[in-house]
Formats: structure tokens, C-alpha cells, sequence
């Protein structure tokens, strides 16, 4: 049953008309016929202007975070949840009782249960690319699956970040999984894909890409080509917002 008051939630980020949590919410609302509820989009120049939203929007439960602002908006959280402390990224806050803002990590739920089907036993290590907020939540899973990973960044900083040159056909044979948490690819940029040497894939791999517009991604259809599974990220966006919601709602 609906709560009878105003309801408002939102999408945290820059450049995000794209965003795919606005529609989703919007048609939740419609199906349960919440009427004093309310998405909408939050789209900021710098993570500065962030406390003017808190400010300004009386009836805000329940913020979603995405790129790029997953970690630079830990800062003006009062309280994260010991998962989201541990991935070191944020993409869903809730306004407690007391009026404090609580950070958790909802990416970490969607990304391990959209993937969970599709691994196979020869699955033992993975490419993360890109080093993003939501790479962090990909590493956070693969770990808790016993996945050994390496993060591969256009300038790699940190002993587990490789380069997009390193990736040679030992690399490519020895990692099975391969994870695209870079935006590379998302319309109208379909025909761009990440720079990795797909020559060398095979039907022993798996690909996932975080991107779900276009359905297959040029990095998604090029795996497809050599026999590897492929997994675009519109389940796990789809898993993260439920998670969302229940943790706005508990």
C-alpha cells in the first residue's frame, strides 16, 4: 500500500539523460499506482553542488549514484554500510529516520547474480576494464567467488592494473573472463568498443559488459563472433534497483 505522502527519489550524475534507473522507476510507480512518488534525475556539473539537492528537496527518501560520482560522494555521506565501506564506491543512499545519509553499494548484488549463471568452472580469473566506482563493486564480487582479477587501465597506477598494451595472447588465453566497466560503446558510440586483442578470444570465454544500450555492444558482438558467452549489464541494472528499493523501503 502507498504511503500517502510525497514521495521523491533520484538519479545522481553527470550527462545522464540516458539513464536507465529514471524509466525504470517511473514505470514501478505507474504499475503500483504510487502517485506521490517520484524519480528523477539529479544531473550535476560537480559533486560541490550536491549538498544544494539535499537542501532544496523536501520530500527526498532515496538517492541512486552513477558515473561519476560513485566515490566522490562518499565524502558528504554521514554513515556506509560495511559492504559499500569495503568496495570504496557508493551508488545508492538512503535518508535515514534521523534525517542522516547512508551509503550503500547495490552494483555488487546486481553485477554477482546477473553473472552467477554463466560462469563454469574454467572461470578462475578475470580482466576488469576500466577502474571506475563500478569496477570496484565487479572486483568486490569476483573475490567473494574465488576469481582471481586484474584491473586493465589506460595508465595503470596500482600493482593489480595492467595496460591495454600488456594485454598479449598469454593474457588473453589465461583470463577467461572478461569485464567491461567503461562506458566505451554506449549509443550513439556503437561502433566503438574497447581496445583489446579479440583475435585472441575463444569459445572458453565470457563476456560481460556493464553497457546494456545497445542490447549487444560492438565489444559484445566481436566476443560472439569467436564463440565466447556474452552478457550485457541490463539485468544487473535491473537487480541493483530492486536492491535499491528494498533497502529504501526496510
Amino acid at each position: 500500500m502507498e504511503d500517502k505522502k510525497n514521495k521523491l527519489f533520484g538519479l545522481l550524475g553527470k550527462d545522464i539523460s540516458y539513464s536507465f534507473s529514471r524509466g525504470y522507476f517511473t514505470e514501478k510507480f505507474k504499475n503500483l499506482d504510487f502517485k506521490k512518488h517520484k524519480y528523477v534525475n539529479f544531473d550535476i556539473e560537480q559533486i560541490e553542488k550536491f549538498p544544494s539537492i539535499i537542501k532544496n528537496e523536501t520530500f527526498l527518501k532515496g538517492i541512486n549514484v552513477t558515473i561519476p560520482y560513485k566515490e566522490e560522494v562518499m565524502t558528504y555521506l554521514d554513515k556506509l554500510n560495511k559492504t559499500a565501506k569495503k568496495i570504496g564506491a557508493v551508488n545508492t543512499i538512503k535518508f535515514t529516520k534521523r534525517g542522516n545519509l547512508k551509503g550503500y553499494n547495490t552494483d555488487v548484488f546486481g553485477f554477482e547474480n546477473s553473472i552467477k549463471p554463466f560462469l563454469k568452472k574454467h572461470h578462475k580469473r578475470a580482466l576488469i576494464l576500466g577502474t571506475g566506482g563500478a569496477s570496484k563493486a565487479i572486483a568486490f564480487a569476483l573475490k567473494k567467488n574465488d576469481i582471481k582479477f586484474k584491473f586493465v587501465s589506460r595508465n595503470p597506477q596500482k600493482k593489480k592494473e595492467i595496460s591495454y598494451q600488456d594485454l598479449t595472447k598469454e593474457v588473453i588465453e589465461k583470463y577467461h573472463v572478461i569485464i567491461n566497466s567503461t562506458p566505451v560503446g554506449t549509443s550513439p558510440y556503437i561502433d566503438k568498443s574497447p581496445n583489446i586483442p579479440y583475435q585472441f578470444l575463444s569459445d572458453k570465454h565470457l563476456l560481460f559488459d556493464l553497457v546494456y544500450n545497445p542490447e549487444i555492444t560492438a565489444f559484445l558482438a566481436k566476443g560472439k563472433e569467436k564463440g565466447a558467452a556474452i552478457k550485457n549489464g541490463y539485468q544487473m541494472l535491473e537487480l541493483q534497483a530492486e536492491e535499491s528499493w528494498r533497502i529504501w523501503n526496510k
